[in-house]
């Protein structure tokens, strides 16, 4: 994280300390994205706190086709939707970032982010949720923005 105020800002991006407590803690959520006729189910982390959504999918290999990682809620201390702002620093694989919002339909998706980047991928509105899969993967299932998202 850049600063303590951008930390909420840039999941991904932090250091090891705490990496593990984070994992340790996260839950498991399982997200449904209706795109037209089509569901598509992901069972991911869900990360709901300052702690996880800062660890994010750093360092991690190996995501499930159906795995990923759910931002909910964004922000994580609460309040209303914002617009969010993620890098891939020490994130060593691509990824789409699915930006949710609030009344659950897809906003924007960053596809094939590049790792290690340290470029902002930002939602371009607020949001208050962000899911992230294998990169390339919402476009091989057709999944769009104003599809809808649960979990």
């Amino acid at each position: 994280m850049l600063a303590l105020g951008a930390a909420l800002l840039l999941p991904g991006c932090a250091g090891q300390d705490g990496d593990a407590a984070a994992q340790a803690e996260a839950k498991q959520a399982t997200v449904t994205i209706e795109s037209g006729a089509n569901r598509h189910v992901f069972k991911v982390d869900l990360a709901r706190t300052p702690e996880q959504q800062k660890q994010g999918l750093m360092f991690r290999t190996g995501i499930p086709a159906d795995g990923g990682m759910l931002f909910a809620p964004y922000p994580p201390e609460g309040g209303p939707p914002r617009e969010a702002s993620f890098w891939m620093k020490d994130t060593p694989s691509s990824l789409d970032l699915i930006f949710i919002r609030a009344d659950g339909t897809i906003a924007t998706i960053a596809e094939n982010t590049i790792p290690f980047s340290e470029d902002l991928v930002k939602s371009g509105e607020p949001v208050a949720a962000v899911l992230e899969i294998n990169g390339g993967r919402a476009a091989e299932l057709g999944i769009s923005p104003g599809d809808k998202v649960r979990w």
